[in-house]
């Protein structure tokens, strides 16, 4: 790729957040200062990541979704996309740096369909319960040409890494794959929100039945529970819709940001997780780099009161998919691209960004960067030895470092503040070591 130079443009902002009727200050991102940068200098800092290449048996684009997550044991699972065939759950031993197959969505749930009637999305977040089993779902992939064939629904799923097996608890939804999975265990409660119609599932561990509590969801949403054990979840059209399970009812709130209904328009495949308080959330939309802050402890038929923090990151047509974290701190991360309007090189660049809510600072870290650009070089060989269709997802800047091109799909902090992204084109896990601190 050919790299053109030209003026840097820096701009600073100043944010401004209002937490529960005190007024507070979020500064933003910290920048590098440029007196000058000398010829071929990144005018940017990098975040350094070691990148693993997802076993290419698992993948048939080279591709996968939000599917990541920590286990109680230390390891990282990564969900895969194989179309037309099948999906896969990855074990990554952070220790060994070995991959290998833990689920095997066709032979879990008894399947042979192939095309578009085939199981060819793990896309779900991982949902991680405190017994350490792992909670995932199916999902249809695309359908080719002159496919003709019909998917059934999908599937939700249990992995335990302790007995290294696998639950099939069956199928929530006719016709509708599986797009979130999160478990209540300490109450035997699963909810499931479907696609692609985003219908919202009960799963009850004692009956095993599934039941629907009613609203249709929006976008590819995640449902949270809070510490009372009421589930929450963003409808269609703009609100929050909350599940009580001690009264078995559904309420639909008002979702006001900063005072204001939630404006759809505006809305874009959200990413929310909560913190340890078990009532204050982070959200981000995908195309918004705004942060926004979410108090879901409010009474059942009062308003869901949100503020925005400011955005995480300047520059034109923010995306973030599945990149938002809360470290064990408390601070909050997420991973956002943006034009590359440095003149240092073309395309995107992706940046790790934190917000730390104890200080109400804003900071940029950096680009993301493959220190072991090595392992691209045979991610996107073939058997043949020759280039792979799906290689294009990453791009060389002009001091030679590999970064990301098009779509991260998925981040997390793990305990130890190691934190790992996931790239697609070659379907690759990224590990950040740098803010990792001593095991406890």
């Amino acid at each position: 790729m050919k790299c053109r130079i030209a003026v840097l443009i820096l701009a600073a902002t100043v944010l401004w957040a209002f937490e529960a009727g005190a007024a507070e200050t979020a500064t933003p991102p910290t920048k590098a200062s440029l007196p000058s940068v000398p010829p071929g200098k990144a005018p940017f800092p990098y975040v350094w990541g070691k990148g693993f290449h997802i076993l290419p048996e698992t993948t048939s684009d080279e591709s996968g979704y939000f599917s990541l997550c920590e286990g109680r044991n230390k390891k990282i699972y990564v969900g895969t996309a194989k179309y037309n065939v099948d999906a896969f759950l990855v074990e990554f031993d952070p220790q060994t740096e070995k991959q290998r197959v833990v689920v095997d969505t066709n032979k879990v749930c008894g399947l042979t369909a192939s095309g578009y009637a085939a199981q060819s999305k793990i896309h779900t977040k991982n949902f991680v319960g405190p017994s350490g089993k792992i909670y995932i779902g199916s999902k249809q992939g695309y359908r080719l040409k002159d496919d003709t064939s019909e998917y059934a629904g999908g599937y939700a799923m249990i992995y335990d890494p302790a007995t290294d097996k696998t639950e099939n608890l069956g199928m929530p939804y006719p016709g509708d794959g599986v797009i979130d999975i999160t478990a209540d265990e300490s109450r035997g409660l699963i909810y499931i929100v479907t696609c692609e119609h985003q219908h919202w599932m009960l799963y009850d561990l004692k009956t095993k039945k599934f039941r629907e509590l009613g609203p249709i969801l929006y976008g590819q949403p995640s449902t949270l529970v809070d510490s009372r054990g009421r589930a929450h979840c963003l409808t269609v059209d703009g609100h929050i819709a909350r599940y009580d399970p001690d009264t078995d009812k559904v309420t639909i709130e008002p979702f006001l940001l900063d005072g204001a209904p939630m404006a759809v328009a505006k809305m874009s495949n959200p990413t929310w997780q909560l913190a340890a308080d078990g009532r204050t959330a982070y959200l981000i939309y995908m195309s918004d780099a705004r942060l926004m802050k979410l108090d879901l402890g409010s009474d059942d038929g009062q308003p869901v009161q949100a503020k925005t923090l400011g955005p995480m990151l300047e520059g034109e047509h923010p995306d973030s998919r599945g990149s938002l974290s809360i470290a064990p701190d408390g601070r909050v991360y997420t991973v956002i691209r943006i034009d590359n309007k440095t003149g240092f090189g073309g395309g995107y660049l992706h940046y790790l960004n934190r917000y730390d809510p104890a200080t109400g600072k804003m900071e940029n870290l950096g680009v993301l960067a493959v220190k072991n650009p090595e392992y691209h070089k045979a991610a996107i060989l073939g058997p043949d030895g020759k280039p792979k269709p799906w290689t294009h997802g990453f791009h060389t800047l002009p001091d030679g470092t590999l970064t990301p091109l098009h779509a991260h799909m998925a981040m997390v902090v793990t305990a130890d503040n190691t934190i790992y992204v996931t790239i697609i084109y070659p379907f690759t896990l990224l590990r950040i070591d740098e803010f990792k601190t001593a095991a406890k």
